[in-house]
């Protein structure tokens, strides 16, 4: 047992724990032998076909799982010793004592991936009157209402990816376990809290390791990085109406212009979306001061939401580089799709029903044209000249004249040549993208309604696992468990006085 605590076997000889180890083992595959040499006798005996061999499969895959199980449930069990003097008295845990009760208890649900095994183990009531009973095994183990961390880790990122159903039933056919609402939702609680402080540290680890990359690729450019924002609807489920989340991304893109990966935020409904402008900076700014190679070129690729340019104004133009001081030049593009949105409205105007054709050939020939160099001043040279020359109903002139204005005030924002000649991207489709797939696809599904605390949750998980930082947030994870301080109280230990029962 651990000389410290009572708990464990880290301080065991190699040989006691050998020798645990393999009668552990020799046990279970004793009282498994019968029933595998029936499995594969009974296979034996078929004809040779898809479904003998898929009946062996499953067969197997059954007899494996409670193999497992049993195996677990025997290791965990052989983790507290069950002579009580073997442990402390009384322990020390955060802020209060706790002394060690007379019996043992029984928690036959604890859920795993093998399934549900059974947990016998002491608990340490409260020097407090009324106070929690707590069982130093069970926090050691870092079970999460009574889910082991292999299975907490696999529920996330069902979560993350489907649904509430298709997780549960995924749960229960592949580990065996059948988990309630009630539960699930408790444990995807606990956590997407304990993973969101973790997410921009996981996240900013990521883009260290794209940027090295993007630095070390051939090409005759700098590398990029470009940020983008949007936002999408949500249904809000207390009051059932229909409001702005928002979604950013950034990414990397190499010296030939390949776009490397991309790390993703997201945020529930908000007015004025400061959360979002504060994890979008905190990132940034995180980002920066820890990569110490060549400044990438730095882009901010949005359409002309409120939202996207109000951050832009205040912050990007404004931000400098946290250790040098000096302010940081950031490219602002215009989204290149939203742009062409106008365009094909300017040709609406201008041409009739019966000129179709000619509307197809000369919006195309526009669209060539914003990427040539002085494409967007050629475009609304050509509008404006077919304007003038053609007798346009109100409407028409109405709708003409405000797709023209939209790209006549963002003309600095639309050299797209200039972009293309150094792999800036010319369209927020990442950003769009991510809209998409971190939204819709999960929170969008036919008749889901949100609270923005579920909403939150489920964002954190999303955006985690789509970055390709799950593992890393997950090891941070494992790394705060790992640290729980449980500590013998001893008469001479500096903590304050017992307090009475």
């Amino acid at each position: 047992m651990n000389d410290f605590t009572g708990w464990g076997h880290a301080h065991a000889s190699e040989h006691d724990r050998e020798m645990l180890a393999g009668q552990i083992v020799d046990e279970t595959f004793q009282s498994f032998r019968d029933t595998l040499v029936a499995v594969i006798s009974a296979f034996l005996a078929c004809p040779l076909n898809a479904k003998s061999l898929f009946d062996f499969e499953t067969a197997m895959l059954g007899v494996i799982r409670e193999l497992g199980r049993r195996v677990l449930q025997a290791v965990v069990q052989s983790l507290e010793p069950q002579t009580p003097q073997l442990l402390p008295r009384e322990l020390w845990f955060q802020t209060g004592g706790y002394r060690r009760r007379g019996d043992r208890t029984r928690n036959a649900n604890i859920a795993t991936r093998f399934g549900l095994i059974v947990l016998w183990r002491r608990g340490y009531r409260s020097w407090e009157r009324g106070g929690e009973t707590i069982f130093p095994l069970e926090l050691m183990l870092g079970l999460t209402h009574s889910v082991s961390p292999g299975l907490l880790e696999l529920t996330g990122r069902l979560m993350a990816a489907m649904s509430q159903q298709a997780t549960l039933s995924v749960i229960k056919e592949h580990c065996g376990v059948s988990m309630g609402v009630n539960r699930l939702r408790k444990c995807l609680d606990t956590l997407a809290d304990s993973l969101e402080p973790l997410r921009e540290s996981a996240q900013i680890e990521r883009l260290l390791d794209l940027l090295q990359k993007a630095t070390q690729s051939r090409g005759s450019r700098k590398p990029v990085l470009s940020v983008g924002r949007d936002g999408i609807t949500l249904r809000d489920y207390l009051h059932s109406v229909f409001e702005v989340a928002t979604a950013a991304s950034l990414s990397v893109y190499d010296r030939k212009g390949k776009r490397l990966g991309t790390v993703y935020m997201a945020y529930p409904p908000e007015l004025g979306q400061e959360t979002m402008d504060r994890m979008l900076t905190g990132l940034l700014t995180g980002l920066l001061e820890r990569w110490s190679g060549p400044l990438p070129r730095l882009a901010y690729v949005t359409d002309s939401g409120s939202n996207e340019v109000d951050y832009y104004r205040r912050v990007l133009k404004k931000m400098k580089h946290p250790i040098t001081d000096l302010r940081l030049t950031w490219t602002r593009v215009a989204d290149f799709y939203h742009v062409s949105e106008r365009v094909w409205t300017m040709a609406d105007a201008l041409f009739t029903r019966n000129q179709q054709p000619q509307k197809r050939a000369w919006a195309r020939r526009m669209l060539k044209n914003l990427k040539r160099r002085s494409g967007a001043s050629r475009v609304l040279h050509s509008a404006a000249s077919l304007c003038h020359r053609r007798k346009l109903g109100k409407t028409r002139k109405k709708n003409f004249w405000t797709a023209y204005r939209y790209l006549q005030n963002r003309l600095k924002y639309m050299k797209y040549h200039d972009y293309r000649s150094v792999h800036i991207p010319l369209g927020s489709g990442v950003t769009e993208a991510a809209c998409k797939t971190i939204f819709t696809q999960r929170l969008k599904l036919s008749g889901m309604r949100w609270t923005r605390d579920g909403a939150r949750r489920i964002l954190t998980l999303r955006t985690i696992l789509l970055s390709g930082t799950w593992e890393s947030a997950w090891r941070a994870f494992l790394s705060d468990y790992h640290s729980v301080d449980i500590q013998p109280y001893t008469q001479n230990h500096q903590n304050p006085a017992k307090i009475a029962a």
